[in-house]
């Protein structure tokens, strides 16, 4: 595999630049501060930890958005990390929006996937109901990794106003949030976007991120071949399309929605 990790140096470069983009985000929208959802996994943590540095403790105001398939360890680790950072936080229930909004379209119930999905568009909308009541920015907590391979939800945690980690794939998530003081046991911490039960991340996407960082390194962002890829990290030529399709196929979530060209 191909390690994208930084060299300490480095560390301290990447710290400085997401924490000057922060402010400069908050500064150009004339902003109050920011709003984050704290899920208690790597991202939202280290992206909480990066804009107590940017923007200071008393700037932040998080939320814990628990629904009936977040796991308990999850919401503890979540309200720890906020109390670490010393930063204001609601704890705010999803689940009986959920019902309402299966209560007026029934004909959802039990579809895993668009339930999984309204969880986190849900969330969202309580992002902003504060963030626009407080005159604050959201922050979002995607990474290169995920974003690449379009592993969000579109309008859920996808609706945000700034990624300050989108610039980093999954082991550089880790390995900054070790640098700036994140715990190990949340730095190690198996990811997973809760949006039903027992999921995981990487049971998801049918490929371990070690794996996958390093394809979007040699392949996607990279200059390599499939056959050359191959070679270099070992792994199928099956393994290499299977990304390049979920790269390809998830383009509409990186961009804007589309509309005609304007008539001649």
């Amino acid at each position: 595999m191909i390690d994208p990790r930084f060299s300490e140096a480095e560390l301290d470069q990447c710290r400085e630049h997401i924490t000057s983009f922060i402010r400069e985000q908050i500064a150009a929208a004339n902003a109050d501060g920011a709003v984050l959802g704290l899920s208690g996994g790597i991202d939202s943590t280290l992206t909480g930890h990066l804009a107590v540095d940017a923007l200071g403790a008393d700037n932040l105001h998080a939320l814990v958005l628990p629904a009936t398939v977040s796991g308990d360890e999850n919401m503890s680790d979540a309200e720890r990390v906020a109390r670490e950072l010393d930063i204001t936080y609601d704890v705010i229930e999803i689940e009986p929006l959920i019902d309402s909004l299966l209560t007026a379209y029934p004909e959802a119930k039990g579809d895993r996937e668009a339930v999984g999905n309204a969880r986190a568009r849900v969330r969202a909308v309580l992002n902003y109901l504060v963030a626009n009541h407080e005159n604050r920015l959201v922050l979002g907590t995607g990474n290169r990794s995920e974003a690449a391979v379009g592993y969000f939800t579109k309008y859920g945690d996808g609706a945000v106003d700034c990624h300050p980690i989108g610039n980093l794939y999954k082991a550089q998530v880790r390995q900054l949030a070790r640098h700036v003081g994140v715990p190990e046991d949340l730095a190690s911490k198996t990811a997973t976007a809760e949006l039903w039960t027992d999921q995981t991340d990487e049971d998801e996407l049918g490929i371990s991120y070690e794996t996958l960082d390093s394809i979007l390194v040699s392949h996607i962002d990279g200059p390599l071949s499939v056959a050359a890829t191959c070679r270099e990290l070992d792994v199928t030529p099956e393994t290499v399309d299977r990304v390049r399709e979920m790269y390809e196929r998830s383009e509409h979530k990186r961009r804007a929605p589309p509309s005609p060209d304007p008539l001649t």
